[in-house]
């Protein structure tokens, strides 16, 4: 039996499941070959549209403005070219061996022998949604120095033993439940569900050859074995989106309130003067830490302008932040390029944070924010302690 014959298996005469590494040549070959050799009536590959779209063009965000790449919501390719980058970098992987190679040789084989492919992953931006909001912080940190900072262990490992063992590669994706179990959850186990799911929705057309992670091959058959109706009637619960928290717009709201509040009660009680100092020290305080803050970011002076006259108006409204105004300054008069994200976004040293362009950004942005937050509630306390 050939080494990589244990990544072929027959569910049954209609359904075939090849698994794959995500970085390797010879998952190529195994891919093109099976297609060849069983003449599959479809073939199903775990991609969505969104990674089949940075698959088929990783260079085509290199030269496009960052603020355009926003607009088009496709953020999420610049985030997911940078990890692949970073992957194929960590375990010291050729250029001639791209991550999801073997992914992209089952499409072209397919359309080749003018045969039918079905994407059957979940939209990789739900994915990363839903485990992000099962993260408390503790996780979230632990996956951020996971992926940016720490050196691979599995290092020596060629990408040929990661394709002939898929008990490497379940290995690998255990670890990563390790390292948060709450996101591991939703990355390996809904996944698994939904891939199943997928598949059995599609077992109508024939015979089927449908091509996924080797890690993933355990968990998709454990699936399969389940009742059909019961396997494809969780993907919609798979799907739906988490809803973001909603006590900070109740706290961003409650602020202005009191700040209208206290101002007619001292109208109310003709206290002029008071309302005078009130003013002054919103409009002081919110615009000189704001400023502040985009300063010690290294903005561009008229960044830092904007948003210390944004701050006392954004401090009102908890549908605005001065950190944004600043960064859109900032963002217009150094423009990124998608290739600047994805140069940033490997964060091999901290001082991308003020030398690259999306990084200045994002940190004008968030220190703006950062000082705007602060100087609301040293304004409150002031405003209160005239009050009390």
């Amino acid at each position: 039996m050939s080494e990589l014959s244990k990544n072929v298996v027959d569910i049954d005469e209609n359904l075939r499941l090849v698994g794959t590494a995500h970085i390797s040549s010879a998952s190529v070959e195994l891919v093109r070959s099976q297609i060849e050799e069983w003449s599959p009536d479809l073939v199903a590959v775990e991609l969505c549209e969104s990674r089949k779209a940075s698959l088929l063009e990783p260079d085509a965000l290199d030269n496009e403005d960052l603020l355009k790449i926003l607009n088009e919501g496709k953020s999420h390719m610049i985030l997911l070219q940078s990890a692949l980058a970073a992957e194929q970098r960590r375990m010291g992987i050729s250029s001639g061996e791209k991550p999801g190679a073997e992914l992209l040789a089952a499409i072209e084989a397919a359309e080749e022998a003018d045969i039918p492919v079905e994407l059957i992953d979940r939209d990789v931006l739900i994915t990363l949604r839903r485990a992000w909001s099962k993260m408390g912080f503790i996780e979230k940190f632990r996956v951020l120095d996971a992926l940016l900072w720490q050196e691979d262990d599995d290092e020596g490992a060629s990408v040929e033993e990661l394709l002939e063992d898929s008990d490497m590669l379940s290995k690998l994706m255990e670890e990563a439940r390790e390292v948060a179990p709450a996101a591991g959850s939703v990355l390996i186990d809904e996944r698994d569900a939904f891939l199943a799911g997928r598949i059995q929705q599609i077992r109508g057309r024939g015979k089927i050859l449908a091509v996924v992670g080797a890690g993933h091959l355990n968990g998709i058959q454990e699936n399969l074995a389940e009742p059909a109706m019961e396997t494809a009637s969780r993907i919609a619960e798979l799907s739906v989106e988490p809803r973001k928290a909603i006590w900070p717009k109740a706290l961003m709201i409650a602020i202005p309130l009191f700040l209208f509040g206290a101002v007619a009660w001292m109208g109310y009680n003709g206290e002029i003067e008071a309302i005078k100092q009130t003013a002054v020290a919103w409009l002081a305080i919110n615009a000189g830490l704001t400023g502040l803050g985009v300063l010690l970011a290294r903005g561009h002076p008229l960044s830092i302008l904007v948003g210390a006259v944004a701050s006392p108006i954004t401090s009102l409204n908890p549908f605005l932040a001065a950190g944004w105004f600043a960064g859109y300054t900032q963002l217009k008069i150094t423009p990124p390029t998608g290739g600047d994200a994805q140069a940033f976004l490997d964060l091999n040293e901290l001082s991308l944070f003020w030398k690259n362009r999306v990084g200045k950004v994002l940190m004008v942005t968030a220190m703006g924010n950062f000082g705007s937050v602060v100087g609301t509630w040293v304004a409150a306390a002031g405003i209160a302690s005239l009050l009390f």
